[in-house]
C-alpha cells in the first residue's frame, strides 16, 4: 500500500483534492476513475457539452480540457521529482492554459478519449514507479510536494472537478 499523504507533503490548499481519496491504493482509484469518468461523460451530448453553467463560466469542454492539462502537468512533476530531479518546477497558471487550448473547438468525444489515454499514461507511470520513489519530494509552484500526494492530487483533482460537474452543469 501506499498510504495517504500527510500534511507535511504538500501545500494546504492541494488538501482540497488529497482528502477526496479515502484509499491508501491511489493506483486502485485512479484506474477505477478511468473506467467511470468516462461513463459519465458519455451521457452528456456534444451540443451539451459547449454549455456554460453561468455567463464567464468555463463551458464542459473547457472545463475537461483544464482536467486534462492539470492531469499532464501534475503527472511531469511526479515523473520530475521521481527521477531524482531536483530543479524547482514554476506554476501553472489555469486560465491562461484554457484560454488557449481552443477546447470548444474540439469535439467532445475527443475530449474524453484523452482522458482515457492521459490516464492510461499516469496510471502506467504510478504501476512502475518504485517504492522509494514514492516519497521523493520536490518544490512546484513555490511548494514542496511529494510524488505521493501528487498521485492523489490527480485522483482528487478529476474527483472534484467530476462533482462541480455533476452539481453545477446537469
Amino acid at each position: 500500500m501506499i498510504g495517504t499523504p500527510d500534511r507535511t507533503e504538500a501545500a494546504a490548499y492541494y488538501f482540497t483534492y488529497i482528502s477526496r481519496i479515502t484509499s491508501p491504493d491511489v493506483v486502485s482509484v485512479l484506474a477505477r476513475q478511468r473506467e467511470e469518468i468516462p461513463a459519465l461523460l458519455a451521457v452528456i451530448s456534444d451540443e451539451k457539452s459547449k454549455n456554460r453553467y453561468a455567463p464567464g463560466k468555463w463551458s464542459i469542454r473547457e472545463l475537461w480540457s483544464h482536467v486534462n492539462d492539470s492531469e499532464r502537468v501534475f503527472l511531469y512533476r511526479a515523473l520530475w521529482f521521481a527521477r531524482g530531479f531536483d530543479t524547482p518546477l514554476p506554476s501553472f497558471e489555469q486560465e491562461i492554459a484554457v484560454g488557449s487550448a481552443g477546447a470548444d473547438a474540439v469535439p467532445w468525444a475527443e475530449h474524453i478519449e484523452e482522458f482515457r489515454a492521459i490516464r492510461s499514461a499516469t496510471l502506467s507511470f504510478f504501476r512502475h514507479l518504485p517504492e522509494e520513489a514514492w516519497k521523493r519530494i520536490g518544490v512546484a509552484s513555490g511548494n514542496p510536494v511529494s510524488v505521493r500526494a501528487l498521485a492523489y492530487i490527480v485522483a482528487g483533482h478529476a474527483d472534484h472537478h467530476r462533482s462541480i460537474l455533476q452539481e453545477r452543469y446537469t
